[in-house]
């Protein structure tokens, strides 16, 4: 595993699972569920780091159309509202394999649950076999079962194939000692530690996800996507956002927002 703990150079991944919210594929105010120009440029910056010889697993969410637990706050069974939640989450697998096809990189989606018609069962040796071949993975339907979440899935993926890293796409450009959004003060960490993460209650992943992640020491990067490029250069492995990693926390990477 390379080594992640400098912040200054890049950071030269072999492997990593990008994590993608549904919603990072939905325009902003748009009613549709999937934007195909966005999809497209994710796709290209996608290629850019591919043919750099990266091997690429992305573990993407099914918010833009359905959220299990929203569906069962408002009286739906659980379980069955997490199973269409994972359906949503293969809709949009195969909406960026379409792109990523369209741009010349090969591509298969596997899914947990088995829907042969139009993706490969999820089958360890087989998606490294595929990420080997030079093929990027997008792993669809979550983990394949009820409650847990699409963290939990890049967290058990990333563990499954041996990933360097997960690179976690959000809204916002890191993690912070507060909410920047209410409080003006709030800094941003450029690299923290797993236990330093909990021992501040850092909104990092969801707890299972954040577990499975310390447990096995996959580092996490969390940046955002929305900025221009930064899909690609965190790929690269470009210092951009939050590193949570098994190191200490360094002060001097606490710093101050302008």
């Amino acid at each position: 595993m390379p080594d992640l703990t400098g912040t200054s150079a890049r950071r030269p991944y072999k492997r990593v699972v990008l994590k993608l919210s549904g919603e990072a594929l939905r325009e902003d105010g748009s009613v549709e569920n999937i934007s195909p120009p966005i999809v497209e440029d994710m796709a290209q910056q996608i290629k850019a780091a591919y043919q750099s010889g990266l091997e690429i697993g992305i573990v993407v969410g099914g918010g833009n159309f359905w959220r299990g637990l929203t569906a069962s706050n408002k009286g739906m069974d659980r379980t069955t509202a997490d199973y269409m939640g994972m359906l949503a989450t293969i809709m949009n697998a195969l909406a960026i394999q379409s792109m990523l096809e369209a741009s010349d990189v090969p591509s298969r989606v596997m899914s947990a649950l088995e829907l042969r018609n139009v993706a490969e069962p999820f089958i360890r040796r087989v998606a490294i076999r595929h990420l080997e071949l030079g093929r990027v993975v997008i792993f669809a339907a979550g983990t394949g079962n009820p409650y847990f979440s699409t963290d939990t899935t890049a967290a058990l993926r990333a563990s499954e194939i041996n990933a360097d890293v997960i690179l976690k796409a959000t809204k916002v450009d890191g993690i912070y000692d507060s909410d920047p959004k209410k409080n003006p003060e709030a800094r941003r960490f450029t690299q923290v530690s797993f236990r330093e993460a909990l021992a501040r209650q850092l909104k990092v992943m969801d707890s299972t996800a954040f577990s499975l992640c310390m447990d096995n020491n996959k580092p996490i990067i969390v940046f955002d996507m929305h900025q221009p490029d930064n899909v690609r250069k965190a790929l690269l492995g470009d210092p951009i956002g939050t590193l949570v990693c098994a190191g200490p926390t360094l002060p001097e990477d606490l710093a101050t927002i302008a």
